[in-house]
């Protein structure tokens, strides 16, 4: 299979304030966000990111898409650096996150022009890139409803269509079925099966153990900003299940009892 992302050893640090040390009940004026973390994902295979809240796996994922510079390391993305060449490896991909926010004013069918005009997309392709995914969607009848009035899972929806219109090759998403009820998490699901199929390199982040297992083809467990373990999804698995082999594992990096 080819390759179409390569990470190699993301490091970044973040300042703390006082406030913020005080929250995270530690003395040190620097945390540690993600500490030299490397992977790769190929065409057509669905790489899972699992670890707890403030793990690094979505700042991984930020550094990735160019939203924030890593301090060291380095990740190409379709042979683009994340460092060197940004604005390409920005047409190469597609990033969903909880952080996503559509302006409430506007509605689904204005925003998915108003994104596909950002991205260079001619008029009639951008027409029918939009037909397509509302009808994926089902946000047809809700095409000029503002995002105000829309359900939380139809918000969702619209976000994932809109992250997406350009067609990427790579397609982050960060925790895509949070907060969705059970028949939407369905549709979103999928629909990442599809985007499989069609020869997309998806990287999913979520706590849900089983739809980790059901989808990805390899996986990555970030606990405390380094990745403690990576590979195929029954390699890293063995005889046992993915969450107990998570919780293993965190107990043995964090020394935590839980």
């Amino acid at each position: 299979m080819r390759e179409v992302l390569n990470v190699n050893k993301l490091h970044k640090t973040f300042k703390l304030s006082k406030k913020q040390q005080q929250l995270k009940k530690t003395d040190k004026a620097v945390l540690t966000a993600v500490d030299g973390v490397s992977f790769n994902s190929y065409e057509g295979e669905v790489f899972g990111l699992l670890g707890p809240n403030g793990a690094g796996k979505t700042t991984i994922m930020r550094m990735i898409a160019t939203l924030i510079n890593p301090d060291s390391g380095d990740a190409t993305v379709d042979g683009y650096s994340i460092i060197k060449q940004p604005l390409d490896v920005r047409r190469n991909i597609g990033f969903l996150t909880n952080e996503l926010k559509l302006d409430e004013y506007f509605t689904p069918n204005y925003l998915i022009g108003f994104f596909a005009e950002l991205h260079g997309m001619s008029k009639e392709k951008a027409l029918s890139r939009k037909n397509e995914l509302f009808k994926t969607f089902g946000i047809d009848e809700f095409a000029e409803v503002k995002i105000a009035n829309l359900s939380q899972g139809m918000k969702q929806k619209a976000s994932l269509a809109i992250s997406i219109v350009h067609d990427p090759s790579i397609i982050i998403f960060d925790e895509p079925t949070n907060g969705l009820d059970v028949i939407t998490s369905k549709v979103v699901t999928d629909f990442l099966v599809d985007l499989k199929k069609q020869g997309k390199s998806i990287i999913l982040s979520t706590h849900i153990f089983n739809l980790l297992e059901n989808l990805c083809d390899r996986i990555g467990i970030v606990i405390s900003g380094k990745m403690v373990a990576c590979d195929s999804v029954s390699a890293v698995i063995g005889e046992s299940t993915l969450e107990d082999v998570f919780f293993k594992l965190y107990r043995e990096t964090t020394k935590e009892v839980i």
